[in-house]
């Protein structure tokens, strides 16, 4: 038995916990580091890498979880916890079956995905089964089957309305915020949309941190629902509500490896939509030679694994293809795309005309899911009242709904990078902006990111702007221009 202290370390969604190498309990269990332990605290158990601690952080009878561990035990400092050896995870034979190209059962699948939602995986078991899955490794069937596992591990959102709808894109574009201006859209035509959305893990943003910049988006499952029912929609981050929890688990391995198994990107997707309550989807599936999906074949395995997978679990699902050879916007990092969603919804005649385009179309798709309206009416229905003010009058209903309309903050440090020579714009690579918008800050400071000039096949003369890097302090735009000399293909021009 040992006493809390908190320490404040963030591992994500990692359950880490820190001893004294020195304390009774390492000396008497002959616990070591990395060793998988289980602690027990008010009626909740979770099994925790053990890290040693040699410092006077801690004292001898004390003992410190990660934060994530924290949130999640609910703990209290100076409160007592028990710490023993942890249980071996028996659903491991089950990875180490498929690693030898062996079907899983439903039973199997749900046994590993309860075993990491618990914590008992370290993150080597995780890579191991994630592993053990791309290369198509997972027959539709299984993929049903881990989609439904993933669903059945956390909370389930239900709703009166016989329609729920929502929206995803697969990825990897910067500057793609679509969601703030399709959710008010939908929402003002009487659709409910309750949209959970995630934060960045590797890109200069996700939605949930350009939401941010507006209002709260750590609502509580019940203040989720009070904003759901006042406004019809909401755009909260995922991580507050436990809907699919492995699936942040998942992701952030996935992430580290650099993998895209496709069938786990059906059951991460899926998942959370139908534990959220959504009955109709809508998939925008950007192709690129920098963006996740780089190709049409992979973009078609997809599209027919999505529909399979949405048949049998009840959720009507329609594929959006589009184009993923450029960021979309102008702003990449949480302040510049508030920006420049706020410029769609004003109206501004400034306004970046893909991203406006880009949310239509995905409004019009999910419009189009109401028999109420014709195949091919979406687009105009939603555009129709995108210009007439009313998704901005929406937009901002649900931002106070959600705890109040802030201000765009501005970064009060910039350097514009300039094109050497007369030509058009040839590349824009879209992983190694997101790079540069990281660099610089973003997403931790809001402000923090860059702004894109130029477009692809756009004509530019030397001296023109490309794009603007914004920082927070000018150490970190230091740090950035030190990158940019050793990466001078950001943004290429052609000479003609």
């Amino acid at each position: 038995m040992l006493k809390l202290k908190r320490l404040g370390i963030d591992t994500y969604k990692e359950h880490v916990v820190y001893l004294r190498r020195d304390s009774h309990v390492c000396l008497a269990e002959g616990f070591e580091v990395h060793t998988r332990v289980l602690i027990t605290y008010k009626g909740k158990e979770i099994s925790a890498t053990l890290q040693l601690v040699d410092s006077d952080i801690l004292s001898t009878d004390q003992v410190s979880v990660c934060e994530y561990s924290w949130r999640y035990l609910d703990a209290e400092e100076g409160q007592t916890i028990q710490i023993s050896h942890a249980h071996p995870a028996a659903s491991l034979g089950y990875v180490r079956s498929k690693m030898y190209g062996n079907n899983l059962s439903y039973g199997q699948l749900k046994a590993i995905i309860d075993d990491i939602t618990l914590g008992h995986y370290t993150d080597i078991m995780i890579s191991a089964f994630l592993t053990s899955c791309v290369g198509g490794r997972l027959n539709s069937k299984e993929v049903i089957d881990l989609t439904q596992a993933m669903i059945n591990t956390g909370d389930h959102l239900h709703w009166s309305q016989a329609m729920i709808v929502d929206k995803h894109c697969v990825g990897g574009i910067p500057g793609n915020r679509t969601t703030p201006i399709v959710v008010p859209i939908v929402t003002s035509l009487g659709f409910i949309m309750p949209k959970t959305s995630s934060r960045s893990i590797t890109s200069p943003a996700g939605t949930a941190d350009t939401m941010e910049v507006f209002t709260n988006v750590d609502l509580s499952l019940e203040d989720m629902r009070r904003v759901v029912n006042q406004e019809g929609g909401c755009i909260i981050w995922g991580g507050s509500a436990s809907l699919s929890p492995a699936d942040d688990i998942l992701i952030r391995v996935e992430r580290v490896l650099d993998i895209d198994s496709e069938g786990q990107l059906i059951a991460s997707v899926l998942s959370k939509k139908i534990a959220a309550g959504s009955t109709h989807v809508v998939i925008d599936i950007p192709i690129g030679a920098t963006a996740k999906v780089r190709g049409q074949h992979m973009a078609d395995n997809l599209k027919s694994l999505f529909a399979t997978v949405g048949q049998a679990l009840g959720i009507g699902v329609k594929i959006m293809i589009s184009d993923g050879s450029q960021p979309v916007g102008r702003g990449m990092g949480p302040a510049l795309e508030a920006r420049d969603v706020l410029a769609v919804l004003e109206n501004n005649v400034n306004a970046p005309q893909d991203l406006r385009d880009r949310a239509l179309m995905i409004a019009g798709h999910i419009i189009e899911f109401s028999s109420q309206y014709a195949p091919g009416q979406g687009y105009k229905v939603a555009e129709q009242v995108l210009t007439s003010g009313q998704a901005l009058r929406k937009f901002k209903a649900i931002c106070l709904a959600q705890g109040g309309m802030r201000d765009i903050p501005v970064a009060p440090f910039s350097y514009p990078i300039t094109s050497r020579t007369h030509g058009k714009v040839s590349i824009i690579d879209n992983r190694r902006i997101a790079m540069v918008a990281k660099l610089a800050g973003a997403p931790n400071d809001k402000a923090a990111g860059v702004d894109l000039h130029v477009r692809l096949h756009q004509p530019v003369l030397k001296g023109d702007v490309l794009f603007t890097i914004h920082s927070q302090t000018h150490g970190q735009l230091q740090y950035v221009l030190d990158f940019m000399s050793k990466n001078e293909t950001i943004v290429q021009v052609a000479q003609v």
